[in-house]
């Protein structure tokens, strides 16, 4: 498989994840502010850094359901972060959240793509850990940006740091899933 192959792969597990808790919860996210979905995404990434330190896990779930919540999680984030926190989570048909979810998807692939030629694949290099290492630097960056009233004098904002963190979790997963392998190099058109 190609690498958009294999993301499109792993996007598509995460999408059904994020498809069946939409409809036995609803769109209840939309009450969430930005900082808080920045805090969940530091106790997922917190717990899969734990299990990584600790060998082991005394809860059921393990590190790869934790990679897929960082995805859906990111791309919760970036809804939010276009459309604001709502004050009820009516606001947002499941048909309207699957549309968005599928666009943020295809925009987080497209930065992949873009990002994996000039960087050569460098990811596949690069152990799962550091992935996890990675997605909690990331998520330290945004809180400070976010204690700063989200302006910045020379980095990105909330969203390329999100959207980072969801490529590097869908990293991870692609090497849980797919192993090692390096996958044929893309062919971008110029």
């Amino acid at each position: 498989m190609t690498t958009e192959e294999q993301f499109r792969a792993v996007m598509s597990e995460c999408r059904s994840v994020f498809q069946a808790k939409l409809h036995d919860y609803g769109a209840a996210w939309r009450i969430l502010r930005v900082t808080s979905l920045t805090d969940q995404l530091y106790i997922k990434a917190n717990r899969i850094r734990s299990l990584e330190l600790k060998g082991e896990a005394l809860v059921a779930e393990g590190i790869r359901p934790e990679f897929v919540a960082i995805v859906n999680y990111a791309i919760i984030g970036l809804i939010q972060l276009a459309h604001g926190f709502a004050e009820q989570p009516d606001d947002m048909t499941p048909e309207q959240a699957l549309a968005e979810y599928d666009t943020l998807a295809e925009e987080s692939l497209q930065l992949m793509l873009r990002k994996n030629h000039d960087y050569d694949e460098a990811w596949r290099g690069m152990r799962v850990s550091s992935y996890t290492d990675l997605i909690l630097q990331k998520i330290f960056r945004t809180k400070q940006i976010e204690e700063l009233g989200g302006v910045t004098l020379q980095s990105e904002g909330i969203d390329a740091n999100y959207m980072d963190m969801m490529n590097y979790a869908v990293f991870g997963l692609i090497k849980l899933t797919y192993g090692d392998a390096a996958s044929p190099q893309l062919k971008v058109e110029s």
